[in-house]
């Protein structure tokens, strides 16, 4: 048995210099499943993506999804990436228990539930407000390096954390405050008008024609922690999302997070799918 990657086509290449290539996987030049290559536009031409690996059921079992996705790293690499990275559903436990063996880590998680249909109850003396023009801009810098450092700290190299900090907030919030569909509220102290905290809550695509609240930004400021905010917090985002119309929402938070995961799974929120890493 020998087990090869054939392309199907020629490399694609997007306007932001992204590139992406579909293979047949072959056993002794058969076609027995497919598997694409891309690289991230988001973190830049350093990291890859491999996605929709694929082996016919009745040819499973025999290795072919470990050596084609050993040959789809080394195509990869011939192509400058020196991580790849995969997306795998939540009960897929036969792709999970693969990218464990091929040495693929999990660096995040998504997480999904169904929005809550009555309206937060904020602890006394908290009061939620859309955030004002005025504050937006020192905001949106402030988040620019919190989201690079968030990035780096989990090993990113600073230049891809930047690029992906640049690229992510200027394709979800090209307009500012102005952009349809983004809500960002400030969770004030009502003694002295002070903002404890600021969460940001968008739609995200998830399918052809579907979409779900997305809570892409929860913080609560380091001087008021510690309080029960973030809960607080958490409750303004389902009542913006419900008030948007999506019946469910997501988040995405980094593994390492533990009291982040902590409190989404106390309020109901469950794995959609794993964010997996692995070095090149």
């Amino acid at each position: 048995m020998t087990t090869t990657l054939r392309p199907t086509g020629p490399t694609q290449q997007s306007a932001d210099g992204a590139r992406s290539r579909t293979y047949d996987v072959c056993d002794n030049g058969r076609p027995v499943g497919t598997v694409t290559l891309s690289t991230d536009p988001a973190f830049g031409p350093a990291t890859g993506v491999l996605e929709g690996l694929r082996v016919e059921e009745h040819r499973r079992r025999r290795g072919r999804a470990i050596i084609a996705s050993l040959a789809a790293e080394e195509v990869l690499r011939d192509w400058g990436c020196v991580e790849v990275r995969a997306e795998i559903p939540a009960g897929n436990e036969a792709a999970l228990g693969l990218a464990a063996v091929l040495g693929y880590t999990e660096r995040s998680r998504n997480m999904e539930k169904a929005t809550a249909v009555t309206a937060a109850t904020l602890p006394p003396g908290l009061a939620g407000r859309p955030m004002r023009p005025a504050e937006f801009v020192p905001w949106l810098a402030t988040r620019h390096e919190e989201y690079a450092r968030e990035w780096t700290e989990r090993g990113v190299p600073e230049e891809q954390a930047r690029h992906k900090s640049e690229t992510d907030h200027a394709r979800l919030l090209p307009l500012g405050l102005a952009t349809p569909g983004a809500y960002i509220d400030v969770l004030e102290r009502e003694e002295d008008g002070r903002p404890a905290g600021h969460v940001w809550v968008s739609g995200r695509p998830t399918g052809p024609g579907g979409s779900v609240g997305h809570v892409f930004y929860v913080e609560v400021d380091p001087e008021f922690r510690g309080r029960g905010y973030g809960r607080a917090l958490m409750g303004l985002a389902d009542d913006m999302a419900r008030s948007a119309g999506f019946d469910r929402i997501g988040l995405h938070v980094f593994t390492s997070n533990t009291p982040a995961r902590r409190l989404y799974e106390s309020l109901g929120y469950e794995p959609t799918s794993y964010n997996l890493v692995k070095a090149l």
